[in-house]
């Protein structure tokens, strides 16, 4: 039995995590900022603060061998300052390694992003190896936190995974897939850009195999789901788990980044608009095995979403 302190625990991914590492039989300290009753009763709940001032780490890192870091901000746009990201993202990530390594923790596997990696576009499938070229204020915070863990000399894995799909999911997502709920034909039928997604699912999984696996220590892997989808058919499978049609436009891109430009949504349209791919073979050939593909897990979450809202 392992005993793990899971920061962020009440999180999009850490509410999940938890409780499947509860009842695998560990032993779960779940640091959050509001300390809630949703998980089982094994689970040792504790208050910690948002990150935005130092935490004295140590009386929860007591009696732990391993620490799962979910905590941070999210990607949430410009009006979030790059001191605020530095401050949650980097120093506190820093101050956790430090802690960790002084306390003898065993593993430390940090949750970064691939924005430490890359802007929101690129032109060449992403892999491990690639030069780490972040462009804005938190893909440069998430890579400074990677090389405090680093530096800590403390036993680390790190995982940057691409935009994450799951009930409940937040942000960029949350808003394509209400536009793809809307009734009317949609102009994004040549969008033939292909973007990495990652299941919730499948990111837990690879959480699970760095925790099991002793090879994974000291390595950073890139997490995304094995297939790229493009633009057009991520918004057919969401409408297909809505048991609708595709209803897409044959309308050229150059225009819809055009229109963009015009109603000062550029940056929204290149996160869409724009190609990436993420490769996961280091990933796989460790052995994690994804399960869901991402037109099925697409489908599925449409079809879930769908099905929520009209009961």
């Amino acid at each position: 039995m392992t005993r793990i302190l899971v920061t962020g625990a009440s999180g999009f991914i850490g509410r999940t995590l938890v409780a499947e590492l509860a009842n695998a039989g560990h032993s779960v300290r779940a640091a959050m900022r509001l300390p809630a009753d949703i998980f089982p009763r094994s689970v040792e709940v504790i208050a910690v603060s948002d990150l935005t001032r130092p935490v004295e780490w140590r009386p929860l890192l007591r009696d732990v061998d391993t620490v799962v870091h979910l905590a941070g901000i999210a990607h949430a746009g410009p009006e979030i300052a790059e001191q605020a990201y530095d401050r949650v993202n980097r120093l506190a990530t820093a101050e956790l390694a430090n802690a960790a390594k002084t306390m003898g923790i065993s593993h430390l596997v940090f949750m970064s992003s691939i924005r430490a990696q890359s802007g929101p576009t690129s032109n060449t499938a992403l892999r491990e190896t690639d030069m780490p070229r972040p462009t804005d204020a938190y893909g440069r915070s998430k890579l400074a936190a990677e090389e405090a863990v680093r530096a800590a000399d403390v036993p680390f894995t790190i995982l940057r995974p691409v935009l994450i799909y799951g009930p409940g999911v937040k942000g960029n997502l949350a808003r394509l897939m209400k536009l793809a709920q809307k009734p009317w034909p949609l102009p994004l039928g040549l969008c033939h850009n292909r973007r990495s997604l990652l299941a919730r699912r499948n990111l837990i999984d690879a959480i699970h195999l760095a925790l099991a696996s002793p090879a994974a220590k000291g390595e950073t892997y890139i997490v995304a789901d094995p297939t790229a989808l493009t633009l057009a058919e991520i918004v057919i499978a969401l409408r297909e788990g809505e048991g609708r049609r595709p209803g897409l436009l044959p309308v050229p891109p150059a225009l819809i980044a055009l229109a963009s430009r015009a109603l000062s949504r550029a940056e929204e349209w290149q996160r869409l608009g724009g190609a990436l791919v993420a490769d996961p073979t280091k990933l796989m050939h460790a052995g994690w095995r994804p399960a869901p593909d991402t037109r099925s897990g697409l489908v599925a979450l449409a079809r879930a979403t769908a099905s929520r809202n009209a009961s």
